[in-house]
């Protein structure tokens, strides 16, 4: 299994508090802990969770959608022998950028949020004038 390669620039470094802070910016967003672990949940349905090697995060997402991450950006995204039969994707944090952290808690949180949550921030961003680039998280 080949490693992955480490961001050179560090000042892009993302940890769980850059993932804990963009989860904070969408509604219905809980913290909590999973199997001892910092974990986020969604009106208590699990959206993503540190895993203990404190340098991956599990998130959940469609299956359809982790293959399209996991061939896109494989040292990025991963999966272990556990995580195959559940729709969950694993992100590497020290490989990642916030660009990407954000787009995959966007993904995960329109993965568990309610459709009434969905649609009710939909509709802020629409009445702000707010573009989001998400083509990628629509199903």
């Amino acid at each position: 299994m080949r490693q992955p390669k480490k961001r050179s620039n560090r000042s892009e470094a993302v940890t769980f508090e850059t993932v804990r802070e963009v989860a904070s910016t969408f509604p219905g967003v809980e913290e909590g802990t999973s199997y001892g672990t910092a974990a986020l949940r969604v009106k208590s349905k699990f959206m993503a969770r540190l895993r203990e090697d404190g340098d991956s995060v599990a998130f959940r997402v469609g299956l359809d959608e982790r293959e399209i991450l996991m061939r896109a950006k494989p040292d990025i995204f991963f999966l272990t022998d556990h995580y195959r039969p559940y729709p969950a994707v694993l992100l590497r944090l020290s490989t990642a950028t916030r660009r990407e952290v954000a787009d995959i808690v966007t993904l995960s949180w329109r993965c568990v949020a309610p459709k009434r949550l969905i649609a009710q921030f939909d509709s802020e961003l629409h009445r702000r004038s707010i573009a989001p680039n998400w083509a990628i998280m629509r199903s």
